[in-house]
Parts: C-alpha cells; structure tokens; sequence
C-alpha cells in the first residue's frame, strides 16, 4: 500500500473533491467548497498546500492555472483510515468493532442478509 500520508478531516473535503473532478483548479475547488464549509479562499490554498506537501496531490502548470490530481487513491487513503481507527479505537480487534457497531444499529434484513454473505465469503477464502 506504500507511504499514505496522514490526511485531516478538512483535508478529506479538498480530496473528495479532487478524487471526483480531476484535473481540477484551486478556483474550481475554492468555489464547489467556500459556501459548504465557509472556508475563505485561502484557507482551501492552505490545504492544497498541506496536500501538496504530505504527496496526496500533484498539480500540473496549466497556463496561468495550476491542474491538481490525486496522487494516492480514494481506495488506499480509505483503507489506511480504517486500519488507523481500528487501532486507535479497537485495538486492531475487527470482531470488536463489528460487535459494538451491530449492537447498537439498527439493520435491514437486506443488511443482515449483506453481512452474512460476506462472513461466509471471508469464511470460504480461509479454507
């Protein structure tokens, strides 16, 4: 999976947006996020610049224009959030996680039926 770097919760919002819309502007991002997160113009540059500086995004000269993309993909900076909050809150327990989440959600019978199919996949691949 590499070196994914650690990525804020304000950061995510720049990410999504970049992971939805790349090539993307600053002036793009600053205009889909400045009314949703009341953040100014150069709080979002501050971010692209945090991003630009952990290697989550790359941008290519585009004239006057600076084009960003994602560097790391959505599935991996996913995937690195989930193993960090496991550990931080469960102790890398999955069982324990599951266990504590069922309790206290209510679930579909779709679901219910959705979760079984995938612990009987998990089961069969261990065989």
């Amino acid at each position: 999976m590499g070196d994914i770097p650690r990525i804020s919760e304000a950061e995510w919002e720049i990410m999504k947006l970049i992971w939805k819309s790349s090539p993307i502007t600053s002036d793009e991002i600053i205009s889909s996020l400045s009314d949703k997160m009341n953040w100014s113009g150069q709080t979002v540059k501050t971010f692209i610049n945090r991003l630009l500086k952990k290697g989550a995004i790359g941008f290519e000269k585009s004239g006057r224009n600076y084009l960003y993309h994602p560097i790391v993909s959505e599935k991996e900076c996913i995937k690195a959030e989930n193993k960090s909050f496991l550990e931080r809150v469960y102790d890398g327990t999955v069982s324990m996680l599951f266990s504590n989440f069922l309790e206290d959600e209510p679930l579909t019978d779709k679901e219910i039926e959705k979760l079984q199919k995938l612990l009987e996949e998990k089961k069969a691949e261990r065989i």
